[in-house]
């Protein structure tokens, strides 16, 4: 079952200016150290770091939340398996409320993709809960 979807596009130029103005206190509030180094191994830096923006206002959404009730940021953390397919992990807060949400004996999947056009990057997170147990 889908206990959750959220979208998110973010405006890479928005964000390169963000990056201008507040550099590496901007990236230390917002990504967490994977999600930076990814970034900055990456060609198009800004691209790479929109990309994780709208994944975590993505998933805030999902949660049912938005970034409200406590969720920081860095609860939120996208990072790449090795075919290079995003995964989101939750902890903290986001970790708390995706619990909440979750029926019992069910287990959350959090689906996440990413994409980019400049100026645009776009993220979908899907939350699925599927049985843990049989059918009782």
């Amino acid at each position: 079952m889908i206990i959750g979807v959220g979208t998110d596009l973010a405006n890479i130029e928005r964000i390169q200016g963000t990056l201008d103005r507040f550099g590496q206190r901007f990236k230390t509030r917002v990504f967490t150290e994977i999600e930076q180094a990814k970034a900055e191994r990456r060609k198009d830096v800004a691209g790479t770091y929109a990309k994780r923006w709208a994944a975590k206002e993505a998933c805030s959404k999902a949660l049912g939340t938005g970034l409200a009730m406590g969720i920081a940021w860095k609860d939120m953390a996208v990072a790449n398996i090795s075919t290079g397919q995003p995964t989101m992990t939750l902890t903290g807060w986001a970790k708390r409320r995706l619990d909440e949400l979750t029926p019992a004996n069910h287990t959350a999947t959090i689906h996440v993709s990413l994409t980019d056009d400049h100026p645009w990057a776009h993220a979908i997170v899907m939350i699925e809960a599927h049985p843990t147990t049989g059918n009782g």
